[in-house]
């Protein structure tokens, strides 16, 4: 049986999960919620490449993204953009982006990722 390893933890989640060769990584939002979608989303791809390093690997261990936008018709395609230059070559994950109202209004973008472990 594999061991759950658990990365930055707090009482109400972990911020990265690893078992049994996935790396997990919960739905991650900008820590400056003043910027607009695409900045929010650059932010938040910095967060993800900060855990997936935590967690051994990097962004071409991708599998699948999630990605939750406040206005999907103001910022799908600034949001695409930075996503288009941030992922590795041949190395995109399967990915569903859809519209939904998120935690705080400020909040522009949320992305949660998976990975293979090492």
């Amino acid at each position: 049986m594999s061991d759950i390893k658990r990365i930055h933890p707090s009482t109400r989640m972990s911020r990265v999960v690893v078992y049994n060769g996935m790396v997990f990584i919960g739905g991650q939002t900008a820590t400056d919620r003043t910027e607009d979608a695409a900045g929010q989303t650059r932010q938040v791809l910095a967060k993800i490449d900060g855990f997936l390093a935590d967690a051994g690997i990097d962004k071409t261990r991708l599998l699948t993204a999630q990605i939750w936008l406040k206005d999907i018709d103001a910022d799908f395609a600034s949001m695409n953009a930075v996503w288009d230059a941030w992922v590795a070559p041949d190395c995109a994950p399967t990915r569903a982006t859809v519209e939904s109202k998120l935690a705080q209004s400020d909040l522009l973008v949320e992305i949660s990722v998976t990975a293979a472990a090492l």
